[in-house]
């Protein structure tokens, strides 16, 4: 999975397409991210008890990965996720082998 946790997206397909937010919680098996304040949809829930009152209900629902884009920070553009492998072998402060870059500018995500 190319998105991470706290990447700023935007969405390039549905109602929100243009908005811009950042991942809340991603969900790998379905293929899915959270984003606050982006698709929201509205339930009406009827009266549980004292403490849940019922009404209308604002939900945010998870969207497919493959209709956001993630923003290079650098250059403020969408943009893919390119992978950089380190030759010499040393591991990066990451932890792994290869770091994340920007296919337009080249800058580390």
């Amino acid at each position: 999975m190319k998105l991470k946790k706290g990447d700023s997206v935007i969405v390039i397909k549905g109602k929100d397409k243009g908005r811009k937010g950042k991942i809340e919680k991603i969900f790998p098996k379905t293929g899915k991210v959270l984003i606050p304040g982006i698709n929201v949809y509205k339930k009406h829930a009827r009266k549980q008890s004292e403490r849940k009152p019922g009404g209308i209900i604002e939900i945010v629902k998870p969207l497919a990965i493959a209709n956001v884009a993630l923003v290079c920070s650098k250059c403020k553009k969408p943009t893919r996720v390119g992978y950089q492998i380190d030759k010499s072998g040393n591991l990066p402060a990451g932890g792994q082998g290869k770091t994340r870059i920007c296919r337009k500018c080249q800058a580390l995500i």
